[in-house]
């Protein structure tokens, strides 16, 4: 899977299982009816993520995930950079009560499911991407 690639910044941080992880996104395209041509999936801090947030969408608070579509068209094949502060999503799964491995991997989707074209803005919007996000997580590859 050349075509989604992890990293990390500003902190000490590797992906359990990072090819079997690939596939899994990779079938969540497919089964979406998408296809990526590169999605760079980069670990970080909260505060390198809050500098993002800040920077590019003006925005001065935490989050888990921020999303970057690179494609000048939605129709093209899935180009993207997709930020993750480990840790916002430690803490969401201390919140949760779930397995850090189980939030992380949620999160993945969370980012490929906007890509792909879902939205979480309207309570109904929210409500299908968590279904969206459940389905897909119970087809992970452990």
């Amino acid at each position: 899977m050349d075509n989604i690639n992890f990293f990390s910044e500003d902190i000490d941080f590797s992906l359990k299982k990072e090819d079997q992880i690939a596939i899994w996104l990779q079938r969540i395209a497919e089964a979406e009816n998408s296809s990526i041509e590169e999605i760079s999936y980069v670990f970080c801090s909260d505060d390198y993520l809050l500098k993002i947030n800040q920077e590019y969408l003006d925005h001065d608070y935490y989050t888990d995930i921020i999303t970057f579509d690179n494609r000048d068209n939605p129709e093209d094949p899935i180009e993207s950079d997709i930020f993750i502060s480990i840790d916002r999503v430690t803490e969401n799964a201390s919140d949760q009560n779930v397995s850090f491995e189980l939030e992380l991997k949620r999160v993945l989707a969370h980012g490929l499911l906007h890509l792909i074209g879902y939205n979480d803005k309207t309570e109904e919007e929210q409500q299908l991407m968590r279904e969206k996000e459940e389905a897909y997580l119970s087809l992970q590859i452990n």
